[in-house]
């Protein structure tokens, strides 16, 4: 049985997505992203310079490599005389207890490593390594700067 209505008049279900307004939108997100990316200011880091630094800590303990990979323990502290540092001959094994001792119970004190340079580098980081597993929080490298 036919229906009452013409074939021309019924409607078609759409199946079709129409894609253009979705690409203009985009078009103008990517427009307005290309002209404001420039004018963002990056984020400025304020790197501490010598002349901005406090006074010297207190006390420091040293620990020097010589090149025959000797271990010398030095702690030197404001309240000595100049010349009356304490100086400890140390091996692998003791030097993170010896350096714990000097430290006295203050995990602040700073510890700097002296290295000769042309030791191999992985003395250097077996020392820094047995140091910050014994605790000492710390630790740095000793540089000569170059003119």
């Amino acid at each position: 049985m036919p229906s009452s209505t013409p074939r021309s008049m019924r409607r078609r279900t759409m199946s079709d997505i129409n894609m253009v307004p979705f690409i203009d939108v985009m078009l103008v997100l990517l427009i307005i992203f290309m002209v404001t990316a420039p004018l963002m200011t990056p984020s400025v880091i304020d790197i501490p310079t010598v002349g901005k630094a406090s006074a010297a800590p207190a006390q420091v303990i040293t620990v020097e490599i010589d090149k025959k990979l000797n271990i010398t323990v030095k702690s030197r502290s404001a309240s000595h005389a100049p010349g009356t540092d304490v100086k400890q001959a140390a091996t692998m094994d003791n030097v993170a207890a010896m350096t714990l001792q000097l430290q006295g119970g203050n995990e602040t004190t700073p510890v700097v490593i002296s290295a000769d340079k042309q030791i191999a580098y992985e003395n250097v980081v077996k020392l820094m390594d047995s140091l910050q597993r014994a605790g000492v929080q710390r630790v740095g490298l000793s540089v000569q700067l170059s003119n």
